[in-house]
């Protein structure tokens, strides 16, 4: 009886536990699947506010469990999103104004880049285990095991590349971080190989907005490539590829122009053509919109 009695309290427990984890990973799910709820919207203040929120919350079931694929992307994805509307923008647009907060802005970008990395780092060991640690001595060599068995790995090289190329965009300063840039495009290179069509042209917008991690003279013949390519594919529904190519492109060639028409073709574009874009759409021509209004201080 006792014997009995036993073997039903650990049953029970057993039972316990597995409904727990079961409710853990529900909620993973459905953490993991909100953020078109987010870049979908047209309010980016509302967003700024949410935001945080969410991250928090992610990051507290990621606890429980740490190898949830899609948490650990859906964490990426959001702190990207924070980072670069809400802090990494806001600090190019102090830097004429308020050299101090542009530097604790870029700061506070760098960091959040970098925990951004480490979320999609720890999804791509999930299946590439020993990627992260060949990065480091053979970028080329440690993507060339990346295959396309999965849809998730271009997703994942994607966000993995983006996080961390971010960060040296936002710390130019820093050689150590600066030394990683062959990281980013091996990423990059491995993700356009295996489908350079990813999410409309994402992933030739993200190749312009590498050059900004560069030192020295940026390549206008590869960027241009890459802009036709996207604006391509994304087929009049992204804004930022115009807004880029004006920053990257236009600024350094003092062409006022091109720098005015890139922008206004930027604020052309319907943010409603495809909801999925509509935040960074909206996120993109408000920054078009500044830098139209400061010319000045870009073409001399």
């Amino acid at each position: 009886m006792r014997k009995l009695g036993f073997i039903l309290g650990a049953t029970l427990a057993l039972g316990a536990c597995s409904i727990q984890r079961l409710a853990i990973n529900s909620i993973g799910d459905a953490l993991a699947s909100s953020g078109t709820v987010f870049q979908g919207d047209n309010d980016p203040v509302l967003i700024s506010e949410a935001l945080p929120f969410s991250l928090k919350l992610i990051e507290s079931v990621l606890a429980e469990q740490p190898d949830h694929r899609g948490l650990l992307l859906a964490a990426t994805r959001g702190y990207l999103l924070y980072t670069y509307a809400f802090v990494d923008i806001p600090a190019a647009e102090a830097s004429f104004e308020d050299i101090e907060r542009t530097r604790m802005l870029r700061e506070r970008a760098r960091n959040l880049y970098l925990r951004a990395h480490s979320y999609a780092s720890r999804a791509l060991a999930l299946d590439y285990p020993d990627v992260a640690e060949r990065l480091a001595t053979d970028p080329t060599a440690a993507v060339a095991s990346i295959d396309d068995r999965a849809q998730s790995d271009v997703t994942t090289l994607y966000w993995t590349g983006a996080a961390l190329g971010l960060a040296i965009s936002a710390s130019r300063n820093e050689p150590a971080l600066l030394a990683r840039l062959p990281e980013v495009e091996a990423l990059l290179d491995r993700a356009l190989a295996l489908d350079e069509t990813w999410e409309n042209g994402a992933l030739h917008e993200f190749a312009m907005s590498l050059e900004r991690a560069r030192t020295g003279p940026v390549d206008e013949e590869a960027i241009e490539g890459h802009y036709r390519r996207a604006i391509e594919l994304a087929a009049g529904t992204r804004a930022g590829p115009h807004v880029t190519y004006a920053e990257v492109v236009a600024i350094p060639r003092q062409d006022r122009e091109q720098f005015t028409a890139l922008l206004e073709q930027a604020l052309a574009v319907d943010v409603d053509k495809d909801p999925n874009q509509r935040l960074l759409n909206v996120i993109a021509q408000q920054h078009a919109r500044w830098l139209l209004e400061n010319i000045d201080e870009f073409i001399l």
